[in-house]
């Protein structure tokens, strides 16, 4: 089976991410229109209800390198939170702590991550860490 070339693969996610994710609970969309490499992204996580996160708005910036999808993109939380698989330093997004990119396949998309994420949010684990004030940012 043929590869799909990075670049028709990050407009069907563009598209895809345009239309909004299920529920509308993730969404994701370039950072910047002229951004004809499609290297740039932002993604913003609406926390799970039930949790410590419920009602709060998490975003991200994701960055898709030249060989994505080969390669998992590099995800870093802008909304400071508190979670086992984020740098309390930047950030940024462990790969080695998060499944889908700790085993990531280039069937794995910037979808397949946000919707983890937010379900690793809701996790027995997760669901009731104590987080940094609302509003605060790395």
């Amino acid at each position: 089976m043929a590869k799909v070339p990075r670049n028709f693969r990050l407009l069907e996610e563009l598209e895809k991410g345009e239309k909004g994710i299920g529920d509308g609970s993730c969404s994701y969309g370039l950072e910047d229109s002229d951004d004809i490499m499609m290297s740039h992204w932002n993604g913003t996580i609406i926390g799970p209800g039930h949790t410590v996160h419920e009602n709060r708005i998490y975003s991200l910036k994701i960055t898709c390198g030249d060989h994505y999808p080969e390669l998992p993109p590099t995800i870093q939380f802008v909304s400071r939170v508190n979670l086992p698989f984020v740098s309390q330093v930047d950030g940024k997004v462990e790969n080695s702590k998060l499944p889908c990119l700790a085993h990531w396949n280039r069937n794995s998309s910037i979808e397949t991550i946000l919707v983890e994420i937010r379900r690793e949010m809701a996790s027995f684990n997760n669901r009731k860490l104590p987080q940094p004030p609302e509003g605060s940012v790395f």
